[in-house]
């Protein structure tokens, strides 16, 4: 299968990765830094393979090569752009969270790609987590009963020194804040896990100490899903002085579990009314990551490898992408105009948040 990796920065090393582990044929890369591209794959020991081509212009990478898979992995602005691109040409593509940035796009990229007959993953790869992938067999059995309530806290730390690493970061054009570029991992396994159908959102954003940015760096909001579930969000990128954990926890009338750790990695509890041998395991379950975002990369991509060899959907498509984004321009649309905001949300963008600090 031919694929081609598009944006060489922080979270590249990751596709890459996956790429080796699911033995892709890579055929090119492309970054509009042409040194990306260069420390990216010396990072991996392929800088001498010349089968590997480097482009700074992605149409043209794209018109000069038949591809079967291509990964997005830009800054967030980028995204429905190059997506559109790649569906129109016939391409399956895996995009980096968030899918787009307005609900307009990702609409339109899911419009699109069925049209094409493509297929859409999105990165929101934690759901490949071990802890969390027993939490969700836990759940499609019934062993939580009725669910009761939950919460996705995502406390982590990013300084000035994280922000100047790319002029794009903390931007409302290109990435937005502390929910939709760290959080909505958080977010899209909270809504996935409370079954998906969101009534409403109250939430309330902050800029506290990152005053160079135009976003904001604490967001807090309550969740109301319609089968009566409720759950909180916390998303912050203010804690000193480093990363402290993912947290999410499920409460339900025969059982809780709580999955922690710095990404959702960890079983920190785990309690069942019918408690098994199986359920002892997991009371301890620990998965060792090498960065905050996981593991899960190799996993998403054999799904999405898997998907295109027997046409089916990708395990996370499209439409949960668009959910996760859903919910956090939720919050953002409930800061903007102070009310509690019903879904579905019919248009909303970050570029609609501009001037809110």
């Amino acid at each position: 299968m031919r694929y081609a990796l598009i944006g060489c920065g922080r979270i590249s090393t990751n596709h890459v990765k996956a790429v080796l582990n699911n033995q892709l044929e890579f055929v090119a890369a492309c970054d509009i830094i042409q040194e990306q591209i260069t420390e990216l794959l010396k990072k991996h020991g392929l800088e001498n393979i010349s089968e590997i081509k480097h482009y700074t212009d992605y149409k043209k990478m794209i018109d000069e090569n038949e591809l079967d898979l291509v990964s997005i992995a830009t800054d967030s602005g980028k995204h429905a752009e190059i997506a559109l691109y790649c569906i129109e040409h016939g391409i399956n593509i895996i995009i980096e969270k968030p899918m787009a940035m307005s609900m307009k796009d990702a609409n339109e990229i899911i419009r699109r790609s069925e049209m094409k007959k493509v297929k859409v993953a999105v990165c929101h790869q934690n759901r490949f987590n071990i802890a969390v992938q027993e939490m969700r067999k836990a759940l499609e059995a019934g062993r939580f009963g009725k669910l009761s309530h939950g919460s996705i806290n995502v406390r982590w730390n990013r300084n000035k020194e994280y922000y100047k690493q790319a002029s794009w970061r903390g931007t409302w054009a290109k990435d937005g804040g502390c929910l939709m570029n760290q959080c909505i991992h958080g977010i899209d396994l909270l809504r996935w896990t409370f079954g998906d159908e969101v009534d409403e959102v109250y939430g309330v954003t902050k800029r506290q100490f990152h005053d160079y940015l135009e976003v904001e760096d604490i967001g807090i909001a309550v969740v109301k899903f319609k089968n009566g579930a409720v759950a909180t969000i916390e998303g912050t990128t203010n804690v000193y002085p480093q990363n402290l954990e993912e947290t999410l926890y499920v409460f339900g009338e025969k059982g809780t579990v709580k999955i922690g750790g710095k990404s959702t990695n960890n079983i920190d509890v785990w309690n069942f009314k019918d408690e098994s041998e199986l359920d002892r395991k997991n009371k301890s379950l620990e998965e060792a990551t090498s960065n905050v975002y996981g593991n899960g990369h190799t996993s998403l991509f054999a799904d999405m490898i898997d998907a295109i060899n027997n046409d089916r959907k990708p395990y996370i498509d499209a439409y949960a992408g668009r959910n996760a984004l859903e919910l956090v321009l939720a919050i953002y649309k409930s800061q903007k105009t102070g009310d509690v905001v019903k879904l579905p949300l019919e248009d909303f963008s970050s570029m609609d948040m501009m001037g809110e600090f």
